[in-house]
């Protein structure tokens, strides 16, 4: 009985993963997560988009005597894109702004990481050929991939 249990549980939680990970969109950036970041910041300015806010969660951790490896988060977005889509269902703002994390691993690599615009479909019932989904998932890949291009 706790074997079948065991084993039921750990067959729906590897079924969860690989929708975590469709839903996730993950780039490598030869820079620093400082240096990434800062060029993303840029990219979204240059866009015409609104930088909301830029949060260092490394620095958060050592304000509480806590040490993790360098991990930023940068929040922006364009209200002629957000809004459409908070209009469709006001929920979609729990997910807009935008977000992009970047972070260090284990190794030092550092990676560029943001849930796919697609997966405000499923979590607020937004229309799945909705204009403004098709342009946040442009505008994130091409404002990631210009702050991890090499020059």
């Amino acid at each position: 009985m706790i074997r079948s249990t065991v084993l039921a549980c750990t067959a729906a939680a590897l079924l969860a993963l690989p929708a975590f990970a469709a839903d996730m969109v993950n780039k490598v950036s030869p820079y620093s997560v400082s240096t990434t970041m800062d060029r993303l910041e840029a990219a979204v300015e240059a866009a015409g988009a609104t930088v909301f806010a830029r949060v260092d969660h490394a620095a958060g951790a050592e304000k509480v005597d806590m040490e993790l490896r360098p991990t930023e988060l940068l929040i922006f977005g364009n209200p002629k894109l957000g809004t459409p889509a908070m209009q469709d269902a006001q929920t979609a703002g729990l997910d807009l702004p935008l977000r992009v994390l970047s972070y260090a691993d284990g190794e030092g690599v550092v990676h560029v990481s943001y849930h796919a615009p697609a997966s405000l479909v499923a979590d607020h019932g937004l229309p799945a050929d909705a204009k403004y989904i098709q342009m946040m998932t442009g505008a994130l890949d091409k404002l990631t991939s210009k702050a991890i291009a090499e020059d």
